[in-house]
């Protein structure tokens, strides 16, 4: 298995990687493949896919920013069994980032992701392609496993496609470097997600609400997955 580095949509294993992406979440999550163009051209941006027999078979998208001291799993996609996929993605996926960690200067205080809650009535409609590590109950225990918590808020975020929509069903997550941390100041969810949607002009107005809220404590509680 090989891991690649994709840094524009001429690219030939992003077409496969897009096409993977439409198998394996829904449409709400899915940038369309033009909108790629100048997001693979940011530095800060590392999308990157496992490659078996000329084909892909996972991919990750991912983020280190020093000015935050936090890093962001953006998604990880598996896309077929019994060639350790996932495993592979992770180790890879980690050492990327401690090399951008070193050469930024910056210690990293965790990592963010969104998560998706299997018991949410927007995800338990979902088929994620019919792969089973995809199932959200399977990640959200492999991600409870490498440390992930809960940030303590009812969670939204902006649609993907640029209508502007709520989307549900996720849970929005950290790993602290410090393993027994139980809170965050608020500031850094803040700061980190109006920056990570910046780039959609159309915000829905529960994810204003949420931030407002958000802006008002001075920590949140990260919770058990």
């Amino acid at each position: 298995m090989r891991y690649h580095h994709i840094a524009s949509i001429e690219d030939p294993f992003f077409a496969k990687m897009h096409r993977l992406m439409g198998e394996v979440f829904p449409p709400e999550e899915v940038l369309a493949y033009e909108l790629w163009r100048e997001p693979l051209l940011d530095p800060t941006i590392q999308v990157c896919v496992a490659i078996h027999e000329d084909e892909v078979v996972g991919a990750t998208e991912y983020r280190y920013r020093p000015e935050l001291q936090v890093a962001m799993t953006d998604f990880t996609i598996i896309g077929r069994t019994g060639l350790g996929i996932g495993r592979f993605l992770m180790v890879e996926r980690e050492k990327h980032l401690k090399r951008l960690e070193r050469e930024s200067g910056v210690p990293s205080l965790g990592m963010f992701a969104e998560i998706y809650n299997p018991e949410a009535d927007a995800t338990s409609a979902l088929s994620f392609g019919k792969v089973a590590p995809m199932h959200p109950s399977v990640r959200r225990e492999v991600l409870s496993h490498v440390g992930y918590k809960k940030l303590d808020l009812a969670y939204v975020h902006p649609s993907w496609d640029h209508e502007g929509k709520a989307v549900q069903g996720l849970d929005f997550c950290f790993r602290p470097a410090d393993e027994d941390a139980e809170s965050l100041p608020a500031e850094l969810p803040v700061r980190f997600l109006r920056w990570y949607y910046s780039a959609l002009p159309n915000k829905p107005r529960e994810w204003e609400e949420m931030m407002a809220s958000l802006e008002e404590k001075g920590t949140v509680a990260l919770l058990p997955l």
